[in-house]
C-alpha cells in the first residue's frame, strides 16, 4: 500500500475545500482497492473521520490568523517528515508536499476582484487596509508563494484558477499545471421528484406556492447577496429567495426590510442536506464575486436545477453564456437572467467535459513511484 498523507488545516464536511479534502481521503481509503493508507494531517477535528482514514492533529496552540498559518505550516511538515509518507498532497497552507491543489488562486488577485464586493470609498478604503495590514494575511501569501515555487506537481480546480496563478507568478506556465475540476458526488446530488417540492420546502420551513431562489454561501458580501436581495426587489411578489449558510446579518436583514422583500428573503443557517433544498428550489443562483470554482453551482446542476453565475467563478465554465452575468453588482440585469431562466429547464453547457472527480487524483498518486 502506499502511504499518502493528505494536509488541510481542518477535517470537516462542511466548507468547499474542507468538504474536498474529506471526499478525497475517503475515496482513496475505500474506494481504490487498498491501494493507499491515507493519513489526514489537520490543526482541526469537526466530526468523525472517514472510515479507514488515520488523522494526526496538530492542533492550534497560537491565536490569532498569524499564530494559526504559522503553526500550521510549521507542524504539518514536522508530521509530514516524522511520517515519511510515499505522496503527500497540500490541499491549503502548506510550503512542501509532492503535489499542491491550487484550490483558491493567488490572494492578490483574490483581494482585486473580492474588493469590488465592498461600497466604493471609505468601506472599500478600510476593508483593503486590514488586509494589507494583517500580518496573518500577509504570512499566508508569503507561504502561498513557497508553495508555488517548492511544490513539483500543482493541480488547479479551474481554468480561472489556472489563469490567475500563471498571473501571479510569471514563471510558471499553464501546460505545466495539471487541470482537475470539481465533480459532485452523483450519490447524493440528483434531480428529485418534482411532486415532492412542497414537502421539502415544508420541511425547510419555506413557502410552498413560489418561485423559490436558492443561493448557498458563508461569505454573504463575497458571494453578493446583498445584490441578489436588491434583484429580488425588482422581481414579481412571487419570487422568494432561500439562503443557505447562515442566519443573515443585521445589514441584511435591514437592506430586505428596506426594500419591501422582507418576509420573501428567508435565511436559514447551517443546511446538511443541501441536496433536499436544491431539490426544493426552482433555481439556483451564486452572484459571487469571486470563486476558484464553487461546487454549489455544479450541486445544483446535478439536481437539475437552472443555475446563474458570474464571470468571476471557475465553476462558471460549465453553464450557457446566457446563465454567466459579467457584473455581479448589476441587479437589474440579474433580476431580468433570473426571470428568464427560472422555468427554461437546465442551463449547463453542452459537451464540456474537462477531467474533473476524485479518479484523476489517486491516477495522479500512482504516478508517484
Amino acid at each position: 500500500m502506499k502511504r499518502v498523507a493528505l494536509m488541510l488545516p481542518k477535517l470537516s464536511r462542511y466548507g468547499g475545500a474542507e468538504q474536498f479534502g474529506y471526499r478525497l481521503a475517503e475515496y482513496l481509503a475505500t474506494q481504490c482497492d487498498r491501494e493507499f493508507e491515507v493519513t489526514f494531517i489537520c490543526a482541526k477535528q469537526d466530526g468523525p473521520a472517514p472510515k479507514g482514514v488515520k488523522v494526526i492533529r496538530v492542533g492550534r496552540p497560537i491565536p490569532g490568523k498569524l499564530g494559526k498559518v504559522l503553526w500550521f505550516a510549521l507542524a504539518a511538515e514536522v508530521a509530514r517528515r516524522r511520517g515519511k509518507f510515499d505522496v503527500s498532497v497540500g490541499l491549503g497552507n502548506t510550503v512542501f508536499q509532492d503535489i499542491a491543489r491550487l484550490s483558491g488562486g493567488p490572494t492578490g488577485l483574490f483581494w482585486d476582484y473580492s474588493i469590488r464586493a465592498y461600497a466604493p470609498g471609505r468601506e472599500r478604503t478600510l476593508k483593503s487596509l486590514a488586509r494589507h495590514l494583517s500580518l496573518g494575511k500577509q504570512l499566508g501569501r508569503f507561504v502561498e508563494g513557497l508553495c508555488v515555487r517548492s511544490t513539483p506537481v500543482l493541480v488547479a480546480n479551474s481554468e480561472f484558477v489556472r489563469d490567475l496563478t500563471v498571473t501571479a507568478h510569471p514563471h510558471l506556465k499553464p501546460e505545466n499545471i495539471r487541470l482537475i475540476y470539481n465533480k459532485p458526488d452523483l450519490t447524493r446530488f440528483s434531480p428529485g421528484d418534482p411532486a415532492h417540492k412542497p414537502q421539502l420546502r415544508q420541511r425547510f420551513g419555506l413557502p410552498t406556492n413560489t418561485d423559490l431562489i436558492i443561493t448557498a454561501c458563508t461569505n454573504f458580501r463575497l458571494k453578493g447577496v446583498h445584490v441578489l436581495i436588491q434583484s429580488l426587489a425588482q422581481l414579481p411578489p412571487s419570487f422568494h429567495l432561500a439562503v443557505a449558510g447562515g442566519r443573515g446579518s443585521r445589514e441584511l436583514l435591514r437592506l430586505a426590510e428596506s426594500l419591501g422583500v422582507g418576509a420573501r428573503v428567508h435565511f436559514l443557517g447551517r443546511v446538511d442536506d443541501m441536496p433536499a433544498l436544491y431539490q426544493a428550489g426552482d433555481i439556483f443562483v451564486l452572484n459571487t464575486f469571486y470563486d476558484a470554482c464553487a461546487n454549489a453551482v455544479l450541486e445544483g446542476l446535478a439536481c437539475g436545477l437552472p443555475a446563474i453565475s458570474t464571470t468571476s467563478n471557475g465553476s462558471s465554465v460549465f453553464l450557457r453564456s446566457e446563465a454567466v452575468i459579467d457584473d455581479p453588482t448589476d441587479a437589474a440585469h440579474l433580476a431580468e437572467r433570473i426571470r428568464t431562466l427560472i422555468h427554461q429547464g437546465c442551463t449547463s453547457r453542452e459537451g464540456y467535459a474537462p477531467l474533473s472527480g476524485l479518479e484523476p487524483y489517486a491516477d495522479l498518486l500512482r504516478e508517484f513511484s
